[in-house]
């Protein structure tokens, strides 16, 4: 692929990270029909669009696994953009099935009535059978049976559906995991399918952990699948300077005028209009949440004598492996935790868990589980081995992350050096805080998306068992006759 030279996209995007192996390109379809249709695209847009819709050597699209991810601010023009793409393909294949989901109702409306104003053009109109305005039911159907349905997230659009070719997550500065969970798995069943993400940079209250961690990996090298462009000003940009609004929006001015550009500065304050207008992201230090010379400081070569046990689960979010963890419980208010066990549920018996816990069960302290994590699963496994597991809410995961730093932070927790556990020392050296609520509270986060904190997770939950427990293991009634 060639590019033109001064205003190719490589110059005026801030990031751009593209899929490795691209040796071909469906653009070309797409601007040849679009230009039929009397629709034209921007320098940048034709350049991005290269990248959006190539292919490597196989055939299938360079960026279908990782997905094509936009961190754009807002008049840029990317519904139009997106949008004329999607159509095009739609007019070039027979049924394409596209779902364009936004978190709010209201956004999902808007973006119908912008993609029904699209087509309604004389060159288009022929090849357009239905569209379907109902609120809920909100579709664009061609006659060659290509289809492009509409919906909110917030009102569980999608779920459930199958055979999806493309997928369209607008305003993914709030697009959680779990709908992620729902609907990408839609496009399972699709011979070649591409899921776009498009949003401005998050606000610190947004879930947005998602975008935040895709942008990370992208822009450090660690993700070779995925398509990213992020236009944006220089982070200590001055507000007011036209230079940066042109740098961060490159439809600006001709496309996106300047009173649309103004409106917003002057009815947002500027942390916002930094984030929307010119699509700078909040600085984030991703530090660790453990000090690495405390958790060293606090390992001892072997294990107490003595002491009580407690369990926790834990699997990661991909459930490629299930943890166990103990966490022994001294009479001098200290404790030593361990990561114990490690089983991948795809490839290996997980019926050894349950069976060491069996064996245990009159002498632990108890079992915690997180009531949000996949280790949930097992609830009927550890029915029939007669455990009642303690389920932690989102309160009691708060309770039990600040309880594991300061025991740290006293010295009144231990563990076992990073030679004997390995998983638990990477864990720790990935994990990063999350706030819970607004009075203080954390949780565990992993800093990157190919970090694994289940170890952490699940120390963390066996110490918080161990100090709730009620149970005295050993203990000796006396019985009156």
């Amino acid at each position: 692929m060639t590019l033109s030279s001064d205003q190719s996209l490589n110059k005026t995007a801030h990031h751009l990270i593209y899929p490795e192996g691209i040796v071909s390109t469906e653009w070309s379809t797409v601007s040849k029909l679009a230009h039929a249709c009397e629709i034209n695209f921007d320098t940048w847009q034709n350049e991005f669009g290269m990248y959006m819709l190539g292919k490597r050597s196989d055939g299938r699209y360079a960026a279908s696994v990782g997905g094509i991810w936009m961190s754009l601010p807002r008049q840029i023009g990317k519904t139009y953009l997106v949008g004329n793409t999607i159509i095009m393909l739609a007019l070039a294949r027979s049924n394409l099935k596209v779902v364009w989901t936004a978190h709010h109702t209201r956004t999902s409306t808007e973006t119908f009535t912008t993609m029904t104003g699209l087509i309604n053009k004389p060159t288009l109109s022929n090849y357009v059978n239905v569209v379907r305005r109902a609120n809920g039911q909100q579709e664009i159907s061609f006659t060659n049976g290509s289809r492009i349905m509409f919906g909110a997230r917030e009102q569980g659009f999608g779920r459930g559906m199958a055979g999806v070719d493309m997928i369209v997550f607008d305003e993914c500065q709030i697009l959680t995991e779990a709908a992620m969970e729902d609907m990408v798995p839609m496009t399972n069943a699709s011979s070649n399918p591409l899921v776009f993400y498009m949003g401005t940079p998050p606000r610190p209250k947004d879930p947005g952990e998602a975008f935040r961690l895709k942008r990370l990996d992208c822009i450090s090298g660690r993700d070779t699948d995925t398509l990213f462009v992020e236009f944006s000003a220089d982070r200590e940009a001055d507000l007011d300077d036209r230079s940066q609004w042109r740098k961060a929006n490159p439809s600006y001015p001709e496309r996106t005028s300047e009173s649309a550009i103004l409106r917003m500065r002057r009815q947002l304050s500027d942390d916002s209009f930094r984030r929307e207008a010119l699509g700078v992201w909040d600085m984030v230090i991703a530090e660790s949440a453990i000090n690495p010379e405390l958790w060293d400081k606090t390992a001892v070569s072997d294990k107490p004598e003595g002491g009580n046990a407690a369990f926790a689960l834990d699997m990661n979010p991909d459930r490629t492996q299930l943890t166990l963890a103990a966490c022994m419980k001294y009479e001098n208010g200290t404790y030593h935790t361990e990561d114990i066990m490690h089983i991948d549920p795809q490839s290996e018996d997980v019926s050894q868990v349950f069976d060491f816990l069996a064996e245990r069960k009159r002498s632990m302290l108890g079992l915690a589980i997180d009531s949000n994590n996949p280790a949930m699963v097992y609830l009927p496994e550890l029915t029939e081995h007669h455990i009642k597991p303690l389920i932690m809410g989102y309160r009691d995961a708060g309770i039990a992350a600040g309880r594991f730093l300061d025991l740290l932070n006293t010295g009144k927790l231990t563990h076992l050096p990073e030679p004997q556990q390995q998983a638990l020392y990477s864990a720790v050296h990935g994990a990063i805080k999350r706030p819970i609520g607004k009075a203080g509270a954390f949780a565990w986060n992993k800093m990157g998306a190919d970090v694994n904190i289940s170890p952490l997770v699940a120390c963390t939950n066996a110490l918080h068992m161990a100090a709730v427990s009620k149970r005295k293991p050993g203990r000796k009634v006396r019985v009156m006759i």
